[in-house]
Order: C-alpha cells, then sequence, then structure tokens
C-alpha cells in the first residue's frame, strides 16, 4: 500500500473513531457535575467495544525470552536440524498448567545453564529451585536490586499472581532456550 493511502486510511480511521466515541458517549451524567469512575469507566468501555472491529491488532506487547541462539547456529536440513548449542540438557515437563499453554507435559525443551546473572533477562523462561517447593519452572517478570544483589522475579504464564520469593542468580539451574512440540 502506498504511503498516501496509509495516511489517508489513518486519518479516516481517527476521524470514524472520533465520531462513534462521541455516538457511544452520548450525554455523560454527571452527580453534582463531577463524573463517577463506574460512569466513565462504563463509558470507556463502551467506546473500546465500539472500536474493536476496527483495530486489526489490538494484542498488547507481552516480555519475550532473550535471544539465547543465534541464526548461524541453526542449519535446516530436508532430512534434519542441527542446532549448534554447547552443553545443551534436554527437559520434560510435568502437567503442573502453571505454564499453559507455552509449556506442558506434552512439550520438551533445550535448556542451558546461564554462566552469569547478567544474561537472565525479564521474559527468559528458567527453571529455578525453591526451598521448599523444589524445582520450578517459571517466566522471568521482573529483575531487580536489592541490599543482596540482584533478584528476579518469576510467575507461571497461567499463574495470577507471581510467586511469592525473591529468586537469587544462585538457585536458578537453567534457561529455557528452544521449546519443542
Amino acid at each position: 500500500m502506498s504511503r498516501k493511502l496509509v495516511k489517508v486510511l489513518g486519518v479516516g480511521a481517527i476521524f470514524l473513531a472520533g465520531l462513534l466515541s462521541g455516538a457511544a458517549i452520548g450525554p455523560v451524567q454527571f452527580d453534582n457535575n463531577i463524573p463517577t469512575t463506574h460512569t466513565l469507566k462504563e463509558k470507556t468501555t463502551e467506546v473500546v467495544d465500539a472500536l474493536n472491529p476496527l483495530i486489526l491488532d489490538s494484542s498488547t506487547e507481552r516480555i519475550s525470552p532473550s535471544d539465547w541462539i543465534s541464526e548461524r547456529q541453526i542449519e535446516v536440513h530436508s532430512d534434519r536440524v542441527i542446532i549448534d548449542i554447547k552443553d545443551a540438557q534436554w527437559a520434560a515437563f510435568t502437567n503442573t498448567n502453571s505454564m499453559d499453554p507455552v509449556l506442558d507435559e506434552t512439550a520438551n525443551a533445550i535448556q542451558i545453564v546461564p554462566r552469569s546473572e547478567a544474561e537472565v533477562g525479564v521474559g527468559d523462561i528458567v527453571s529455578y529451585v525453591h526451598p521448599t517447593a523444589g524445582r520450578i519452572i517459571h517466566r522471568v517478570v521482573y529483575k531487580g536490586q536489592d541490599e543482596n544483589g540482584t533478584y528476579f522475579i518469576m510467575k507461571g504464564d497461567n499463574n495470577p499472581t507471581s510467586d511469592p520469593d525473591k529468586v537469587r542468580f544462585e538457585q536458578i539451574k537453567t534457561v529455557t532456550v528452544a521449546i519443542i512440540y
């Protein structure tokens, strides 16, 4: 599509969005001239619902793992695939549902041992040892510093909240670099 056409469509979409939002909101009811949070939230939801069919991709950006394998490490042949990863480990998973739909008992993975805390980033899927729960595989959702150094906050993709404890680099055993279904 030409840039000019994209600009025209963009301006048209903005105009249509304004038109639809004005029609959807209509007269806002005020209580003593102060809009309530409920009224504004309800009207905002109506506008978003009205515009949603016009939005081609309304997905929110989610954290993704780091790029652990470069393209030059992968060879695809007609009869095999070769991935050149030093010190790789094979992993299978149990059916805990915490990492659904990414990892489940039907998936397998290739993992490596990270050499330093600098290598582990937000979005990486790591296995770590919890003092009472044992080995857990979850995604890094936060990396921070406190008086004891670097720590990581983990969360299962299918869990409503993050894991309650700070995880130190010494607890991290592997990073998942490939998932095979």
